[in-house]
This record gives structure tokens, C-alpha cells and sequence, in this order.
């Protein structure tokens, strides 16, 4: 998997993806990331990327050209994305994660100020998504986000395949709690179920609470896991 990122911020995207264990995935090529500055391509002298709305409004709007160009400098795999990093986007999500780990390489463009020229789009015709109906300043948080929870569905960046499989989402329900050392904390102890090792008796305490946490927490997601059960057939 190959990362491409867009960014007037490169430092933002290298930083993150060089500690814990993104540092450790990109080590050993479970992954890369490349970083592309639009002022490297831009053809103004003041390196400028941005300019004036035409109709008037307030803020600056991302020209066309640096980033087309810079996009275009961008060497494609045949297995390849493009996703733009939009409030106006379709909602990241777990599934849409999974079809995202099935490419070779995703090029993002991170947009800032008032955003994107619409002619990039016009021209790039990017897959947008977004993090959520809110507004940053900048898109590379939400690019962060893609890269981070894509990374995780990966071969190699994680410990284990399985912590990704039991992560929140992935049957449609959140995950079910977690305990470690010591038994007993504060005069809250570890449900007893877990310290049996019995392990049909803890799937089974932990699926039912995966279920109670969703139907408290999110009924949205509990009402759809529930109809895509009675569909299914299971219990």
C-alpha cells in the first residue's frame, strides 16, 4: 500500500506516521507514505497557492493549477484512488475502510482556507469523504484518519491480523470491554467469566456486551444489527 498525500503541510503528515506503530508498519514496508507540496508546483514566484474568490466572499480559495499539476506529477499505480478530503463527502466507515484496503495506493488531496477550486475536482474527479459534519482548517487530520485506519486492516501493522477483526464495527456492534491487571481495582473487580477460561462462556459475555453497549450507546447501529440478523437467519 502506497499513501500519496497532497498537503501545504507535509511536516503534519510525516510526524504522525513516524512514531509508535505507524513508524513501525512504514519500517518494515508494510506501507509508504509520500508527501507532494502544490507550492512546488505552483507558477507564481511567492510559491502563492491560493487566491480570491470570483463573486466575491469572504476567505481564499485554492487555485487549480498547483494542484492539478501537483497531482498529475504523482506516479499511479494501476490499482490506484483518488479521494478528496471533504466535509461535502461520503461518511468514512468501516466498510468503506475495507473496499479502501484493497488498493495498492490512495493519493489524497488535503484541502485549507475556503477550499478547492472546483475546477480540481472537475478535472481530478476524486472520491470524497469525509470525517464527520464538522469543519477543519485543514484536510490533513481527516487524510491521518484514512491513513491510520486503513493501515490497521494491513498485514503486518498490527501484532496480530485479529485485533483489526475485533475492533469496533467490524461485526456491526461496538467492542465489549476490556480488563487487565490487577483483578481488583478500587473495589471493582474482573467479571468472573473471564478469569475461568472457559472460552464458549467468554465469547459469549462479550457478544452480550457488545449488544448492551450498542443498543445504550448507538441504537442506530443496534437497530441495523439487529435487521441485518433477522435477515441473515441468526440468533
Amino acid at each position: 500500500m502506497r499513501f500519496d498525500v497532497l498537503t501545504l503541510f507535509p511536516e503534519i503528515i510525516e510526524h504522525y506516521c513516524s512514531v509508535s506503530i505507524m513508524k513501525r508498519a512504514k519500517d518494515s514496508d508494510v506501507f509508504s507514505v509520500n508527501t507532494v507540496n502544490p507550492r512546488d508546483y505552483t507558477l507564481d514566484k511567492h510559491k502563492k497557492v491560493d487566491d480570491t474568490p470570483y463573486g466575491g466572499g469572504a476567505g481564499m480559495v485554492l487555485m487549480a493549477q498547483p494542484y492539478v499539476d501537483a497531482y498529475d506529477a504523482v506516479e499511479k499505480s494501476d490499482n490506484s484512488i483518488t479521494v478528496m478530503l471533504s466535509p461535502q463527502g461520503e461518511p468514512l466507515s468501516e466498510n468503506l475502510v475495507l473496499d479502501l484496503s484493497k488498493y495498492n495506493q490512495i493519493v489524497m488531496l488535503c484541502g485549507h482556507y475556503e477550499g478547492f477550486d472546483e475546477r480540481i475536482r472537475e478535472i481530478i474527479k476524486p472520491k470524497e469523504i469525509s470525517i464527520g459534519d464538522f469543519v477543519l482548517t485543514g484536510g490533513e487530520l481527516p487524510a491521518l484518519c484514512l491513513i491510520d485506519a486503513v493501515s490497521r486492516k494491513l498485514e503486518g501493522t498490527l501484532g496480530k491480523i485479529e485485533s483489526a477483526e475485533e475492533d469496533s464495527f467490524s461485526n456491526g456492534l461496538l467492542e465489549y470491554p476490556h480488563y487487565t491487571k490487577p483483578r481488583d481495582f478500587r473495589g471493582f473487580a474482573v467479571p468472573e467469566v473471564l478469569l475461568n477460561g472457559n472460552h464458549k462462556e467468554i465469547n459469549k459475555f462479550r457478544l452480550e456486551q457488545q449488544i448492551e453497549r450498542t443498543k445504550a450507546k448507538r441504537p442506530d447501529l443496534y437497530e441495523k444489527y439487529l435487521k441485518n440478523n433477522q435477515i441473515s437467519g441468526k440468533d
